[in-house]
């Protein structure tokens, strides 16, 4: 990368191969007869051809390490042909239904947590099964996925996705509920592993990042679709959990039949000596039967992926790939991307938007389920940017800038919640704690919210909370068994409050909300997944996809469990200060160790970290 196109002097893009460096970078060391050999066969006779390539190079033919390329996304000067897009589509359902479950969870659970009255623990259970299920299987995903290939491992998280939202849209106890998250979490970890890998090896290089970002799109997507479907059934608090849950299995059923016409992909194909079939297949998804010299360039990388790994002796891939200085350092970035992106809090934000809303004080919980669909819709506005920039910008700046503003938006949710706790309505009128004593002895609203035995009883006027008084609540908090709110009809002027306290910031929390998805869905929301279908050998994408997505899955797991039980040990603007400070320090490392993936084919990425950071 020249000088004037790295976005950041003096950082990681200084490692990247420079113009006129004439030295192919390789597998396991710099120079190697043996590598050179193969590489020998694609090479151009012309002296011209050993011009290097450059990251911003935009023409339809470039040059890498003196050998000529051409983007095989159809013939020259026509367009892209569709079945790259049919192929898009139907594997980014795997990342809709991935969506779908995160965003439908939040609105659901208020409705299960009244019809089933769950304790604290089992909502957290049920809402975290699916994600343990996922990080369990996204690692023995990236075992199937090598063994049977991407074709049937989607098909086989599409059948267990339907599977398990028939048991959920059914279920008659708790026991029904976490064997149905459970099932839904076995699909989103096969497809999480799988997706993007798919269609990274599919896509022509000039297009991969887009379609892979497409994915993400189809992910808010479903966020957004589940969020309309929340807010369109809570008022049914009998059986709209039951919809909102079961409603999954419809999509999981159009991947499992569409996928039944996709073709497996041509890498995986090539790499399993498969060639005359993987021929045909690029051949339908480029459009062309031009793609002799694409066809070549794979099996030339799978031949030397496989020297590399007979070099490293018969042992584990992940043993391999931790021996191998360039795939090591890869797998680390690959981790930090997934680690850092769900200690920013995004799932945190989408599985508890309608808690965190509730929390900034509003009151009404279908009206907190609408105001999370807006957030919903922002994430999934806002990743159209990431869509537009990716392959302007490259994928660093866009993941760097995204977290940045990511730090700054969290800073302003921590403000917000903790102005409402300052400035907190006070308990100005004492009913007796009625058999418990703690209630009785909070003097503040804020106070009383942090009690899980306690909710807060006042009155509502034009100037804010008065008359408020703290009384203890049933199991689930949903009314309170003494004084003047006991029972579920109050009068109209009397509200009672759990788990929130009336205020007038509730607004920041709201600004704060869309301004982070504004920031996080471009970059941080997409990128993560885009670089790590991109930066692994053949022999070791299956396994890196499969390490990093289990590592998301796990973060992910470990937030959602402590979220809540951080807003009561930190207080709720003490977890945001806390993802605030994870945020930075996730951006001062990746703004050491991410180099730039634009532009280059999936072989040329084999060497993006060849040579050390530093």
């Amino acid at each position: 990368m020249s000088e004037e196109n790295c976005p950041f002097r003096g950082s990681a893009c200084d490692d990247e191969p420079k113009e006129g460096d004439k030295t192919p970078l390789l597998v396991n060391e710099d120079r190697s007869t043996r590598q050179n050999r193969h590489r020998s066969t694609r090479r151009s006779k012309t002296k011209d051809n050993e011009t290097a390539f450059s990251s911003s190079d935009s023409e339809e033919d470039y040059r890498v390490n003196g050998v000529q390329n051409r983007r095989y996304d159809s013939p020259r000067g026509g367009p892209t042909p569709w079945f790259v897009y049919y192929l898009t589509f139907f594997s980014a359902i795997g990342g809709f239904l991935f969506g779908y479950d995160t965003g439908v969870v939040s609105g659901a659970m208020l409705l299960v947590d009244d019809d089933f009255l769950l304790s604290p623990l089992w909502h957290e259970m049920v809402v975290s099964v699916t994600i343990g299920a996922a990080a369990v299987f996204a690692l023995i995903g990236g075992i199937v996925n090598d063994g049977l290939g991407r074709k049937p491992t989607t098909l086989m998280a599409s059948f267990v996705f339907t599977v398990g939202a028939s048991v959920l849209a059914a279920a008659q106890n708790a026991w029904m509920l976490l064997g149905g998250r459970f099932l839904l979490g076995i699909g989103i970890g096969f497809a999480s592993t799988t997706v993007p890998m798919y269609i990274a090896e599919s896509a022509p290089s000039h297009l991969r990042g887009r379609l892979v970002t497409l994915n993400n799109i189809f992910i808010t997507g479903g966020q957004c679709v589940a969020s309309v479907i929340d807010g369109a059934f809570c008022f049914d608090h009998k059986n709209g959990w039951r919809y909102m849950l079961g409603l999954a299995g419809l999509p999981s059923l159009v991947q499992f039949i569409g996928f039944m016409f996709m073709p497996e992909s041509p890498r995986w194909l090539v790499k399993n000596g498969q060639v005359e079939k993987a021929t045909m297949v690029l051949s339908k998804i480029r459009g062309t039967e031009d793609v002799g010299e694409e066809i070549d360039s794979i099996k030339t990388a799978d031949e030397e992926d496989k020297e590399a790994r007979l070099a490293l002796g018969n042992t584990l891939i992940i043993v391999q790939m931790l021996k191998t200085p360039q795939v090591r350092r890869a797998l680390i970035v690959g981790c930090c991307l997934q680690m850092f992106q769900q200690l920013a809090g995004i799932n945190t934000v989408m599985y508890y938007s309608a808690t965190i809303i509730k929390l900034a004080g509003v009151e009404d919980e279908c009206q907190a389920v609408w105001y999370s669909a807006i957030t919903a819709l922002a994430n999934f506005t806002f990743t159209f940017v990431g869509l537009w920039l990716v392959e302007k910008v490259g994928r660093r700046t866009l993941t760097l800038g995204s977290l940045g503003g990511t730090v700054l938006s969290l800073a302003l949710l921590a403000v917000g919640f903790q102005l409402a706790a300052n400035y907190s309505p006070s308990v100005s009128v004492v009913e007796g704690a009625l058999g418990n004593d703690s209630c009785g002895q909070h003097s503040w609203c804020n106070d009383c919210m942090v009690d899980p035995s306690c909710g807060y009883c006042y009155v509502s006027t034009s100037t804010g909370a008065v008359n408020g008084s703290c009384l203890p609540t049933n199991g689930t908090g949903s009314v309170s068994v003494a004084g003047r709110c006991a029972g579920t009809h109050l009068p109209n002027n009397l509200h009672w409050a759990y788990d929130f306290c009336p205020t007038n910031y509730s607004w920041m929390a709201l600004a704060g909300l869309v301004i982070y998805l504004a920031f996080f869905a471009p970059g941080m929301g997409p990128m993560p997944w885009t670089i790590n279908s991109e930066i692994y050998p053949l022999w070791a994408r299956s396994t890196g996809n499969a390490i990093t997505t289990a590592t998301n899955w796990i973060f992910n797991l470990f937030i959602s469990l402590t979220f809540l039980t951080l807003t009561q040990v930190l207080t709720r603007y003490g977890a945001f200060w806390l993802y605030t400070g994870l945020a930075a320090i996730g951006w001062l490392i990746l703004f050491f160790i991410l180099r730039e993936t634009k532009n280059k084919t999936l072989e040329q990425l084999e060497n993006l970290y060849t040579r050390p950071w530093c």
